[in-house]
């Protein structure tokens, strides 16, 4: 089961936005985690740990090496989590999944619910394990609870889908709802196909016009398809207040919208 990125566009969007990982997206996940790690409250950066930050951002991959891998093994989360994703993408190490998975587990494990959710997609992957999606499952779910926003998001696509779990439009409305208001822009489409197809929810070509038009905004181009077409069965009236609502939720910063 595959994920695709989302690359956001204009107004800045929840950081874990451009974190879905995809082969083409490495760079913008290493990014993504090293703001994550730098603005998150949770995580107490020493003095190593952050001249190892500092040096992998600046792409100084033997200065990062150096200085992560010795906290890695002392136990440190953080750097386990980066040392993982230097694994992932072959930064200044030999590529390599499986070693990977190996850090990244020993994040996730301490609860690092960034890891967690990265064990997640490593799951539904088979990347340096089985392929597993109950286990894929599990791990999305302990980030989801902790608000990751991309975990939220592929979690309520594997709802939507039956991958892993038993299908359940609603639970997968709820997750969507969560990660679209952090603004992630393909659960905001996905909302807006929930309603259109009436899945999980009473059919409503006002909130399916509204959530894909969000979405489209932002340049996710799926999204203009599916506003397009939900238009073709749409009134003008309908689609003018559809329209109003949108600009209403981007003010709202996505925040209870499309709620009767």
């Amino acid at each position: 089961m595959h994920f695709n990125p989302d690359p956001g566009n204009g107004k800045p969007i929840g950081l874990l936005d451009i974190c879905y990982i995809d082969k083409a997206m490495k760079k913008n996940l290493i990014l993504c985690l090293a703001f994550v790690l730098l603005g998150s409250a949770q995580v107490s950066l020493g003095q190593d740990l952050k001249k190892g930050n500092a040096a992998w951002l600046a792409g100084d991959y033997e200065t990062a090496l150096r200085e992560l891998k010795p906290l890695a093994e002392m136990g440190n989360s953080a750097a386990q989590m980066l040392l993982g994703y230097m694994y992932a993408s072959g930064d200044g190490v030999t590529q390599d999944d499986e070693e990977a998975f190996k850090w990244s587990q020993l994040a996730a494990e301490q609860g690092d619910s960034i890891a967690q959710y990265h064990l997640g997609w490593k799951y539904s992957e088979g990347l340096g394990v089985v392929q597993n999606y109950e286990e894929a499952v599990k791990w999305y779910r302990l980030a989801a609870e902790q608000g990751v926003s991309a975990a939220q998001h592929n979690l309520g696509k594997m709802y939507s889908e039956g991958i892993g779990v038993t299908q359940d439009y609603e639970e997968a409305i709820k997750l969507y709802r969560l990660a679209a208001e952090q603004g992630v822009s393909e659960a905001q489409n996905n909302l807006g196909v929930m309603y259109g197809q009436g899945n999980g929810v009473i059919k409503d070509y006002v909130y399916a016009h509204m959530w894909a038009n969000i979405a489209a905004a932002k340049g996710y181009e799926n999204a203009r398809t599916n506003r397009d077409r939900v238009a073709e069965r749409m009134t003008p009236s309908q689609i003018a207040e559809a329209q109003r609502l949108a600009r209403e939720c981007i003010a709202k910063d996505y925040k209870g919208c499309g709620i009767r």
